[in-house]
């Protein structure tokens, strides 16, 4: 457990090294280009492993049957701390323009309160199987959380919980490196839960769909906010600079509220209708800011305008503070019961890494090439087709933590009727001879 907590960190260190030494290093107009994008592919391959690292060691403290509170304060507090250090770094960039290389200090600050913070978790609070998916509750988790679970699951003889917790000497705690090839099978009755094979998991069609889900989402989303930062910024010096700032904090912050709804109702009505509502907010940002940029093109820019096209950024904060809770959680659905949780929450991040990366050249290209509003059409038109990709093919994946201990318990009863059969046909087959 402890590497966990080691990786995460690494990850974080060496993400602000790589943040600095692009502030260090970058030339004007862009002389060591090449130099930038190697540092910028390292960086984004160290910065994957930041979300599985930390949605692994979350839940592997309180298990995934109670992961979707988790997730939604994980989410608030990733967004409150954002518009804090954007904030932060938009003034100081304001009062200091045009020198304004000393505002990457906050990235070193923010690493710092980082560390500082993994220092106090406590290698033994992680419970592995947990954290992998194998089991919904963590063995680490105290006994009052452990006891609100009781209130409605029946529990075993040895006091874990139907088709939740599994005795200690079945549960697996190494890492399984079974890639799946040879056909090998084993018994879970004899030696306890084990964790699907890679091949298993990526044979999942939910998981496979939402992995190109993620991707084209990204792809649609990712650039919308350089592009409304640039009408913004392009030509108005340190107000352009305020504004673009702004565009990050007022979404950031209308994600907080956004991870707070997922976490209080994505259990009570299901993932799906919360997810829906942020993927089709893209689409209803980009139909209004063509109307923006349009109004603006014909009456000329003005502060009103400037304000309007900024106050677009509270359907960011609703689109993409519904997506960043709500992969999660459903990545979390998906990987139940896999032992899989990290690996494939790491595939739907690398698909959101790639889908973004492609969008920022794929904007920039459009923006370029046909103007913003154009851009701004053809990206509304691409984040259509999440959004009913996930509508029509991606089913509910909530399942309650009552109805999945019931149908636990149903097995067990089949299971113990079946015994009870063949002990009985054993006994009259006795007879007989």
């Amino acid at each position: 457990q402890i590497k966990k907590i080691q990786a995460l960190a690494a990850a974080c260190i060496a993400t602000t090294l790589l943040t600095l030494l692009t502030a260090a290093t970058a030339e004007e107009d862009g002389a060591n280009i090449g130099f930038m994008i190697v540092i910028k592919f390292i960086q984004g391959a160290v910065t994957a492993l930041i979300p599985p690292g930390l949605n692994s060691i979350s839940q592997g403290i309180v298990g995934s049957v109670r992961m979707t509170k988790q997730v939604s304060m994980n989410e608030m507090m990733n967004h409150f701390g954002t518009a804090l250090i954007v904030l932060s770094g938009s003034l100081m960039a304001y009062f200091l323009y045009p020198e304004i290389g000393s505002l990457f200090a906050v990235s070193a600050i923010a690493c710092t309160g980082v560390l500082v913070f993994l220092s106090m978790i406590k290698p033994e609070a992680i419970d592995h199987n947990a954290a992998r998916g194998l089991t919904e509750t963590s063995a680490a988790a105290d006994d009052q959380s452990l006891g609100s679970l009781s209130k409605y699951q029946l529990t075993n003889t040895d006091g874990s919980i139907p088709g939740v917790n599994k005795p200690k000497d079945q549960i697996q705690t190494k890492p399984s490196f079974n890639f799946g090839f040879g056909g090998q099978q084993t018994n879970a009755a004899v030696s306890g839960p084990k964790a699907d094979t890679p091949l298993q998991v990526l044979r999942d069609p939910t998981l496979l769909t939402f992995i190109v889900l993620c991707f084209l989402f990204h792809t649609a989303n990712g650039t919308i906010l350089p592009l409304v930062m640039q009408t913004l910024a392009i030509g108005e010096g340190r107000i352009g600079i305020l504004f673009s700032g702004l565009c990050i904090i007022v979404a950031q912050v209308i994600m907080v509220g956004s991870a707070k709804i997922c976490g209080d109702y994505s259990s009570l009505y299901g993932r799906k209708p919360l997810f829906l509502v942020g993927l089709f907010s893209v689409s209803i940002r980009c139909v209004i800011l063509v109307i923006l940029i349009t109004i603006r093109e014909s009456s000329g820019s003005s502060h009103l305008i400037q304000i309007a096209i900024l106050s677009t950024q509270l359907l960011d904060g609703i689109g993409a503070g519904f997506f960043g809770t709500m992969y999660i959680l459903v990545t979390s659905d998906i990987s139940r019961g896999t032992g899989r949780f990290s690996m494939t929450l790491g595939l739907t991040t690398a698909a959101m890494s790639i889908g973004g990366t492609v969008s920022g050249y794929l904007g920039q290209a459009l923006a370029q090439d046909l103007g913003y509003k154009q851009a701004f059409v053809i990206l509304g038109v691409m984040s259509l087709v999440p959004a009913l990709l996930y509508l029509f093919c991606i089913p509910e994946t909530y399942i309650p933590p009552e109805l999945s201990a019931m149908g636990s318990i149903q097995e067990g009863d089949e299971e113990e009727h079946d015994k009870t059969v063949g002990d009985t046909a054993a006994a009259v087959k006795s007879e007989m001879v």
